[in-house]
């Protein structure tokens, strides 16, 4: 197996695996759109924050630096289960795309949060919940420098990403759209494939603007 890897280590696969991967995150969310009959919401999330991190590359960061701050858009469906809890698949997409064509590095990680809703009388309602998703990596670690003879050989890893979710709902009863923002604290333990010592773990978390928009039932 480590040396199937080997040999695949050109940059053209982790911009096959963010398509490949794209299309079976897209099949599961189809599948829980049919599967689900409560209300549902689609929208788009800017997310900043920073983490730690002694496995992979940071584009942002000076060679060795372990960790770096962290940007992204994603979109997200949430699918209504009843009145007061929901369920969100969340995609990224900006940084998989970027990192695929300007780094020949992948780095996707789809998360799916069990949100319960705190309602109150006024404009805003506490939303708070598990995460869990999958964390793919393809490129160097983090003691390679970008490109040229600084930058390492690159590897796979991979790890379940632990995490949570609160935030706040402004709530606009009858109207189409909404804005959501919380905070994602997480931590992922990453394994590496066919290269020894190159696991670790990465610890942050996320500040998320969520732009939502409401299908109904």
């Amino acid at each position: 197996m480590s040396s199937f890897l080997r040999e695949w280590h050109t940059p053209q696969v982790g911009k096959l695996m963010i398509v490949g991967l794209a299309m079976v995150v897209s099949s599961v969310l189809l599948c829980a759109s049919s599967a689900v009959a409560g209300p549902v919401t689609v929208g788009a999330k800017v997310r900043g924050g920073g983490r730690y991190d002694n496995v992979r590359m940071c584009v942002a960061t000076s060679a060795g630096t372990a960790g770096g701050p962290a940007m992204d858009v994603s979109f997200f469906t949430e699918f209504g289960l009843k009145d007061t809890v929901s369920i969100e698949a969340n995609l990224p997409v900006v940084r998989p795309i970027l990192f695929g064509l300007s780094y020949d590095m992948l780095q996707f990680e789809p998360e799916v949060t069990l949100l319960f809703r705190l309602p109150s009388e006024g404009s805003m309602d506490w939303v708070l919940g598990p995460r869990v998703g999958l964390s793919f990596h393809y490129g160097p670690d983090y003691t390679s420098g970008p490109d040229g003879a600084a930058r390492g050989p690159s590897f796979f890893a991979m790890g379940p990403i632990l995490g949570g979710y609160v935030g706040l709902d402004f709530k606009r009863p009858g109207k189409t759209f909404n804005f959501q923002i919380g905070l994602s604290p997480y931590v992922t333990p990453l394994f590496s494939f066919g290269d020894d010592g190159r696991n670790g773990i990465v610890v942050g978390g996320m500040l998320d603007a969520a732009f939502r928009f409401s299908l109904g039932r």
